[in-house]
C-alpha cells in the first residue's frame, strides 16, 4: 500500500466537512446550528448537500455530530444500532415520546449504545463546541430516521418538508415536493404505542460505558465494550473495543474483518502493508480488510481509541427487548 493509498483510508479530524442542512430540524430554533458529518458510508442524512468522506461501508456507518452549547438534536428513532461516544464536550442524552422518560449525561470518552425502538435526542450542555462520534448499524444505516411527530410538525412551521421518500425540501429556498410525492406521514397513535417509555434504571446500567472504567479494563489488553459477551451486551452487526496505551502487543488484524480505528486521545503510529502514518485525536482510519497492522503510541501521556470490527450478526434491533 502506497502512502497515498493509506492516506485515502484516513479521515482527518481537521478535514471533516460539515453539513448544516442534514435533517428536518435544520431550521428549528434550538437545533439550527448543528453540523452533521458522514465519515464512512452514506449515514442517515436527508440532504443532498451531505459530504461523504469514504463511501464504502464495512457493514456499518461512521458519522459525527458537532454542536455549539445549548444546541440539541431532535427526538428520533432508528431501526438499527446508534452508538455514540463523546469526543469533545459534555452531552445530555434523553429519550421517550417527549424526551422525558429518562436522561443521562456523558463526559469525554464515555460511550452510549442507545437501544433501538425508543425516541432519543441529545444536546451539548458544555461551554464549548462539542463533538460526538457515531456508529450506525448496517450498510444502509437502518433505512433512515424515524422522527417524533412534533419534530416534523415544527419543521414544517419553519419551512422544511420531509417527503415520503426520505428527501428534504426547503420551502424557504422555493423548493416543493415533486408531483406525485406526498409528505412523510406522521406516526399514528397506534404506531406510537410501539415506542416504549423506558426508565433510566433499564438503560444506564446496561447501555452506558464510562471512560475511566474502560481505561481500567484496557490496562493489559483491548477491552470488549460492545459485543455478545462484552461490557455492553449486544449483537448490532459490529463489535466495539477500547484500546489504551498498554493494550496492544504485536500485530493486529489479519482476521479477514474490517477494522475501523477512532482515535480519542494521544498520537498513534500506524504501520500497515509497508506504509506508515500518524493518527491524531479525532481521526478515523479504515484498515484494509484482512490486513495486518501495528499501532504504537508516539508520545507520553494518555492514549486511547475505539476499534469497531464487523461481525456476521445482522444489523437489527437491540438484542435485549425493552418493550
Amino acid at each position: 500500500m502506497t502512502p497515498q493509498e493509506m492516506e485515502a483510508r484516513i479521515v482527518r479530524y481537521g478535514d471533516l466537512v460539515p453539513c448544516k442542512t442534514a435533517f428536518i430540524d435544520a431550521h428549528t430554533p434550538g437545533s439550527d446550528q448543528k453540523e452533521n458529518f458522514t465519515i464512512i458510508g452514506g449515514g442517515v442524512s436527508e440532504s443532498p448537500d451531505q459530504h461523504v468522506h469514504i463511501a464504502e461501508t464495512p457493514g456499518f456507518n461512521i458519522g459525527a455530530a458537532g454542536q455549539p452549547p445549548k444546541c440539541r438534536n431532535s427526538l428520533h428513532s432508528h431501526r438499527t444500532a446508534e452508538v455514540f461516544y463523546v469526543h469533545k464536550g459534555r452531552w445530555r442524552f434523553f429519550w421517550g415520546r417527549y424526551g422525558t422518560a429518562g436522561e443521562v449525561v456523558l463526559e469525554e470518552g464515555d460511550i452510549f449504545n442507545i437501544p433501538t425502538g425508543i425516541f432519543r435526542g441529545f444536546e451539548n450542555i458544555g461551554t464549548d463546541y462539542g463533538m460526538i462520534m457515531a456508529v450506525l448499524g448496517g450498510d444502509d444505516a437502518g433505512g433512515g430516521v424515524i422522527w417524533a411527530p412534533q419534530v416534523i410538525q415544527d419543521a414544517t412551521d419553519h419551512g422544511l418538508v420531509l417527503a415520503e421518500t426520505g428527501q428534504l425540501f426547503d420551502t424557504q429556498k422555493g423548493q416543493s415536493l415533486p408531483e406525485g410525492v406526498a409528505p412523510m406521514a406522521l406516526l399514528t397513535d397506534q404506531q406510537l404505542k410501539n415506542y416504549p417509555e423506558v426508565p433510566v434504571e433499564q438503560v444506564v446500567p446496561e447501555y452506558v460505558g464510562r471512560y475511566q472504567d474502560m481505561m481500567a479494563l484496557a490496562a493489559s489488553g483491548p477491552a470488549q465494550i460492545i459485543g455478545e459477551s462484552a461490557l455492553i451486551c449486544d449483537k448490532p452487526g459490529f463489535e466495539v473495543e477500547f484500546i489504551a496505551r498498554n493494550s496492544l502487543s504485536g500485530p493486529q488484524g489479519g482476521d479477514g474483518r474490517h477494522h475501523i480505528l477512532l482515535i480519542h486521545e494521544g498520537y498513534w503510529r500506524l504501520e500497515c502493508d509497508g506504509s506508515s502514518s500518524t493518527l491524531a485525536p479525532g481521526d478515523t482510519c479504515a484498515i484494509p480488510q484482512g490486513s495486518s497492522y501495528q499501532l504504537v503510541p508516539t508520545m507520553t501521556g494518555t492514549c486511547s481509541m475505539f476499534r469497531v470490527i464487523n461481525t456476521d450478526d445482522p444489523a437489527g434491533p437491540t438484542a435485549t427487548d425493552l418493550h
